[in-house]
């Protein structure tokens, strides 16, 4: 799947919480993410750093345009994670993990992994 298709059925699936979404769309959101979020950081005057004698300390302070951002996406973000951890086979719940801190390296770790070949209980390949 290419990036612009990717992208478009991460938001036509926005609320769709079963099935699977392979590695390469997933990634592709993420990128897309990553470069909408980059671009709005520079928008709104990005975040400063202060330096006081030996420490350097940043800080980043989302504005009305990243929080907006972040408000709509967080449907469709979800929704294609989950989606992700159905085709390693998991069960959506394991997204909670992320907030253990050390979960969120399992779950980056899973969401670089290949998923399961063939139909799982999540539904078929979509790579089939």
């Amino acid at each position: 799947m290419e990036f612009v298709n990717a992208v478009v059925s991460g938001y036509k699936g926005f609320v769709k919480f079963d099935g699977r979404t392979p590695r390469a769309p997933f990634w592709y959101w993420m990128l897309f993410q990553i470069i909408i979020i980059v671009i709005i950081s520079f928008i709104e005057g990005g975040g400063h750093t202060v330096v006081e004698g030996a420490m350097i300390q940043s800080h980043y302070e989302a504005g009305p345009i990243a929080t907006v951002w972040s408000l709509i996406n967080f449907l469709p973000g979800l929704a294609i994670g989950i989606r992700r951890l159905h085709d390693l086979d998991k069960s959506g719940w394991w997204t909670l993990i992320a907030f253990t801190g050390i979960g969120a390296i399992v779950l980056l770790v899973w969401d670089g992994s290949k998923g399961t070949s063939g139909a799982n209980r999540f539904g078929p390949d979509p790579l089939a």
